[in-house]
């Protein structure tokens, strides 16, 4: 019996907390602090993206490097093999010369590419960081308002509704008992009062006899 009892409990209150949830999320802050959290959310991911371009603008700059050295070493040798008369050698460096002089202006290309495109998307998250801010500084003010309209809403309820009233009603109630009270005292002491004069008036015709 008591496990039946405990589950009806149980199951009233999940009942009780899952209506608490649902007014709080339809509650207009709820869903303004739901979307802020959404934002940061989002804001979080693409700047770990950024910072994923980042790393490829890295790798970028070290391929070109690495092609640029590969040029220079190529005419180098170039310059070695003309000097020892190793034709066939000249070729080879200078054909790989120039491949990697390909790639070098390939990779320097997509560098400058990648910087614009870091320039717009860091002007962008700057932008969206701002927003960020001010999303704050509004849902502050909101929640500011909110206070004060709740204080005011909770004095209103206070001194214009039937609560001054029944307040009225209550102390009249108290003083009204107190005032029985302090009425049944006095008349308790003036009964007793009497019944004293009269005991002792009583004694003394006694005592005469």
């Amino acid at each position: 019996m008591a496990n039946i009892f405990t589950r009806v409990k149980d199951t009233i209150v999940a009942d009780f907390h899952e209506l608490l949830d649902q007014k709080e999320q339809k509650h207009p802050m709820t869903q303004l602090n739901q979307y802020i959290r959404n934002c940061e959310e989002e804001v979080k991911r693409l700047k770990k993206l950024i910072e994923k371009q980042y790393a490829i603008k890295q790798e970028y700059q070290t391929e070109l490097q690495k092609a640029k050295s590969m040029v220079e070493k190529r005419k180098a040798q170039q310059a070695l093999a003309e000097e020892m008369g190793e034709e066939e050698l000249k070729k080879e460096a200078a054909a790989e010369q120039l491949q990697y002089q390909a790639r070098a202006e390939q990779l320097a290309e997509m560098l400058e590419q990648n910087s614009q495109g870091l320039d717009q998307i860091e002007a962008k998250y700057v932008q969206m960081n701002h927003k960020l801010k001010d999303l704050y500084v509004k849902r502050l003010e909101l929640k500011g308002r909110e206070n004060i309209a709740r204080v005011h809403k909770g004095m209103n309820k206070v001194l214009h509704t039937e609560l001054v009233e029944k307040s009225e009603s209550k102390f009249q109630e108290v003083e009204n008992y107190i005032e029985r009270l302090e009425q049944q005292v006095t008349t308790d002491y003036r009964l007793h009062t009497l019944d004293a004069r009269f005991d002792a008036l009583e004694k003394k015709v006694s005592t005469s006899k």
